[in-house]
């Protein structure tokens, strides 16, 4: 599975049939809250920070989450990933610690991926 650039909406089937090929229930995926878009498919956030860094993306701007298609409540989304530990933009975790940039998060993913 090749990382694809997510910037049109994707459904959950859609969603579902990547999860298979890697993880089976999960995808990996970077939101970059500028630009609207974020890459999935990597085996690694690192990966798909990587891509979407060779293409313009600011370090940061993106953030690392893990997408569950297979469910319909907020487990659905899950703020996970270690390229999220940046203690000099004040988040000292893996999580997103800034409730402002977990809502900015959930509304691009809500626009990008459908039902």
């Amino acid at each position: 599975m090749s990382i694809r650039i997510i910037d049109q909406p994707v459904s959950r089937a859609d969603l579902a049939e990547i999860a298979k090929e890697r993880f089976g229930d999960m995808v990996k995926a970077v939101v970059d809250l500028n630009r609207g878009i974020m890459a999935i498919g990597g085996e690694l956030h690192a990966d798909e920070e990587e891509v979407l860094l060779e293409q313009g993306s600011k370090q940061g701007d993106l953030w690392g989450i893990n997408l569950y298609p297979g469910t319909k409540d907020d487990s659905f989304l899950e703020y996970d990933s270690m390229i999220n530990i940046r203690p000099s933009q004040g988040n000292r975790s893996r999580g997103v610690e800034d409730a402002a940039l977990r809502e900015k998060i959930r509304e691009i993913v809500g626009r990008l991926v459908t039902e």
